[in-house]
């Protein structure tokens, strides 16, 4: 039901109006059509009530929120969550930027706004934004909005924790550390045993991997800084994610000591010129320290051969990184886990479960073999905030092994919905994309414009080349491969303006720019690929 002081008069399309100003917005007008998708609300009561105002005390008070919180709620729930994931919707409203700057108030002043014209601004953001829980949203490695990760969202928002010690966290505490101990079990860790964290975003995931090993093997280096070490290099693909070098510099490695290591057609590092490029660097008189693997590359989504990249790993010595944040999700299916058959012989992985399995932004972890190195190498005991004279075992208070100190709860949205669907709904979600992008691959394989960039995909972001008509018979001219170059930017700006989906394109190792789709949202069915299928060919038909 709508909250107090708001009736519904309509579930018919509305239209904005052509500017968030700062005009007073005491009611809504209804409209009979317009483009825009949404639910219509008229605000009622008395606009000079005192539930209206807005007061600057930082506490919620039932006499003056209440109303106003559960207008928002409604608001967001159905234009947001129910409206904004419906099929036949728009995924995006797109507005140029100098044209979203005269539509949305931006603009912050010394006064107060009211509830009204806060209720406004919570519509228009839902209006102007990309909707990435509606189906047709393919564009990147996350998607979807599942309903039990929304309500754990909303939940960690409310009681607003920082995650550092099990005083200010108990449950969070706890929470994180049964998270973290499943997911090493499920990667292959003897008896789940090891460390881990949650991190904001794989980047940074990535980051505390190049720290921990470089700890691991020069320890002194958290004291001493880098003038005390060797030139260390670490070795990574040509196709792996950007985040690797960006924290080598980061960390001052330098991204000249990231060795990129060759890949093969599919995307797979080569083996043979990793083990070329640790020679090259013993011979230089650097110290190899590590090797970052890919479970899941970014644009191809390739599996790099990890029992291969471990042997070598073995031999020289060397840290095995396994950058799972995509790919980590295949885990969870027998059917698909042998993808990264040898993960379990990694020192660390980086998993981000809002990716593959959806779990609301940002959700990502780095899960390590090497029990207390986190502490070790990023550690520095605050006496202010870590002491260890506490009531409790102060063994529970986690936050010295971040490098943050204050820390979002990210734990809570996965955990409530693994709670909700079990281990085995998150093995039929996973399942269950995969077939969707088997399906879409066959649909496309040998249908008249659609050309692979490689025949067999392993995971479920397809590459693909839109033929046009007018290019079908040109292959053998001298520009083909410029012409085609501009095709999949010319559709995706028609793509984003008409907002009837969104997939992402890009160039790679000099191949004219292609399109990669991307499944992980399980509630497309094979009706849906048909449909995203024949949108390619209606926005490319007349180019």
């Amino acid at each position: 039901m709508p909250a107090d002081n708001v009736e519904i008069v309509s579930y018919d399309k509305f239209s904005l109006s052509s500017s968030s100003s700062d005009e007073e917005y005491s009611s809504y007008r209804k409209v009979d059509s317009s483009d825009d998708e949404g639910i219509q609300f008229a605000v009622t009561g008395d606009p000079k009530d005192e539930s209206n105002e807005v007061h600057f005390e930082s506490l919620p008070r039932k006499d003056l929120h209440e109303a106003f919180l559960k207008k928002c709620v409604d608001v967001i729930l159905k234009e947001a969550v129910f409206e904004g994931t419906k099929r036949q919707n728009k995924v995006t409203s797109f507005k140029s930027p100098e044209e979203l700057r005269s539509l949305f108030n931006f603009e912050l002043k010394d006064g107060a706004s009211s509830h009204d014209k806060l209720l406004r601004v919570v519509r228009d953001t839902i209006a102007y934004s990309v909707k990435t829980g509606h189906p047709y949203f393919v564009n990147q490695l996350f998607s979807s909005l599942d309903p039990y990760g929304l309500v754990g969202q909303w939940l960690t928002d409310a009681l607003n924790p920082s995650v550092y010690t099990f005083e200010v966290s108990p449950v969070f505490t706890l929470m994180e550390e049964e998270v973290l101990k499943e997911m090493r079990r499920i990667v292959g860790f003897q008896g789940g045993e090891g460390d881990g964290i949650f991190c904001p975003g794989g980047s940074m995931a990535n980051g505390y991997a190049i720290s921990c090993a470089r700890h691991k093997f020069f320890p002194d280096a958290k004291t001493k800084g880098l003038h005390s070490l060797p030139r260390l290099v670490l070795f990574t693909s040509e196709d792996a994610h950007y985040s690797i070098k960006k924290l080598a510099s980061f960390e001052g490695l330098g991204s000249d000591n990231v060795y990129l290591i060759k890949t093969d057609s599919r995307g797979k590092m080569d083996v043979k010129d990793l083990e070329s490029q640790i020679e090259r660097s013993l011979k230089e008189g650097a110290a190899p320290f590590m090797v970052s693997a890919t479970s899941g590359t970014t644009v191809l989504g390739a599996f790099d051969p990890l029992n291969e990249i471990a042997d070598l790993c073995q031999k020289h010595k060397l840290w095995l990184h396994v950058d799972a944040a995509w790919g980590g999700g295949a885990l969870m299916s027998q059917k698909h886990r042998h993808l990264l058959s040898g993960i379990e012989r990694a020192d660390s992985v980086t998993w981000n479960p809002h990716k593959l399995l959806t779990a609301p932004q940002q959700c990502s972890t780095l899960l390590l073999k090497h029990k207390g190195l986190l502490a070790q190498a990023h550690g520095t005991g605050a006496g202010y905030l870590f002491q260890k004279d506490k009531f409790y075992d102060t063994k529970y208070d986690t936050g010295d092994k971040h490098i943050q100190c204050g820390r979002r709860a990210d734990v809570l949205k996965f955990w409530f919905m693994w709670k909700a669907k079990g281990t085995n709904g998150l093995v039929q979600h996973v399942e269950k994309v995969f077939e969707n992008a088997a399906h879409f691959i066959q649909l496309i394989r040998d249908r008249e414009g659609f050309e692979l960039v490689h025949p067999t995909p392993e995971c479920t972001n397809i590459c693909f080349w839109y033929i046009p008509k007018s290019l079908r018979n040109a292959k053998s001219e001298k520009d083909y491969g410029e012409r085609l170059h501009k095709i999949a930017p010319a559709m995706k700006e028609k793509m984003m303006k008409e907002g009837t989906m969104m997939v992402t394109y890009q160039s790679q190792k000099g191949l004219p720019n292609f399109f990669r789709i991307v499944f992980q949202n399980s509630a497309l069915n094979k009706s849906d690929m048909v449909h995203l299928v024949e949108e390619f060919e209606r926005l490319g038909s007349d180019l």
